[in-house]
């Protein structure tokens, strides 16, 4: 069970705040401030500094809060492998990129829990960064991303082969070609993924090994969500690059067109990442075979 001190700590990490903590602990805020000293004596260090803005967490505080959720997670997954042991599945807690959010995976997923009864999946979105640290301090129990680093502490298996390519409306003039060139795409008004993003940074690396830079293009906006994009590429406000499967159903009803670019190659691998002592092979294969099935 966690501590009383432990979990009073992660609610005073949350809300940086010991007033807000205690209302939602409904403790008393010397109570919480009380908790907290002893916590810090305990460990020997200091967990929290004021500043002008109120609380922030000391450089001590960030590795203890790391092992509080780890803690946390830990006996929650404990909790609920007991209640899954008459259950075929149980809860499956997994995360996603934005990416997979707008293409098949989470409808797949979705069927998975219909096939599956007695299963029930929470559905995390995020970026790769932060799906790694929920995976490894247990929060999650699969991680669906894009391009899955060759990280030791993980196991993965490949869900699917995707590709970027340049999406635009049917009313745009090239979308009645094969392919794109570098010179069209270059006279193009563009609408990319943010610099951070896995795709933005494919796209990127592609083009410097062939020669080329993003400078040399006509980014007019910059947009986090997958979703958004493709609405403005709809209305023929720009082209964009993305990959073919978050664009798929759109493909498919002729709401968007997507084209190779001529001479590039920007295909990337989507895996599903798990920890190594993760014990339902059962239930990935299940994914893969839905998965399949749904691309098709």
């Amino acid at each position: 069970m966690l501590g009383s001190k432990m979990n009073t700590f992660l609610m005073v990490s949350e809300y940086l705040n010991f007033t807000k903590a205690a209302e939602n602990l409904n403790m008393t805020q010397p109570a919480v401030s009380q908790q907290i000293k002893l916590l810090e004596e305990e460990v020997g260090v200091k967990l929290f500094i004021r500043n002008k803005n109120g609380l922030i967490l000391t450089q001590q505080g960030e590795i203890v809060l790391k092992y509080a959720r780890r803690q946390k997670a830990l006996y929650e997954k404990m909790l609920m492998s007991l209640q899954n042991l008459e259950k075929s599945i149980g809860v499956l807690r997994i995360g996603i990129t934005h990416t997979s959010e707008s293409n098949i995976t989470a409808s797949a997923l979705a069927k998975f829990s219909i096939e599956n009864d007695g299963s029930r999946i929470i559905l995390t979105t995020d970026t790769i960064k932060n799906l790694y640290d929920k995976l490894e301090n247990y929060e999650l129990d699969l991680a669906i991303v894009d391009g899955a680093e060759n990280n030791p502490k993980f196991s993965s298996m490949l869900l699917d082969t995707d590709y970027l390519m340049c999406v635009m409306s049917p009313d745009n003039h090239l979308s009645r070609s094969s392919s794109v060139t570098i010179s069209e795409l270059k006279k193009e008004k563009m609408i990319l993924r943010l610099a951070e993003s896995a795709t933005r940074k494919l796209f990127e690396e592609t083009l410097v090994a062939n020669n080329e830079s993003i400078n040399s293009f006509d980014v007019i906006l910059e947009v986090d969500n997958i979703a958004t994009i493709k609405d403005l590429v709809r209305m023929d406000l720009g082209v964009s690059i993305l990959p073919r499967s978050a664009c798929i159903d759109e493909i498919r009803k002729g709401k968007i067109t997507a084209l190779p670019i001529e001479n590039f190659s920007m295909a990337r691998e989507t895996r599903i990442v798990y920890n190594r002592d993760f014990n339902h092979k059962e239930v990935l294969d299940e994914i893969m075979r839905i998965y399949s099935r749904a691309a098709r």
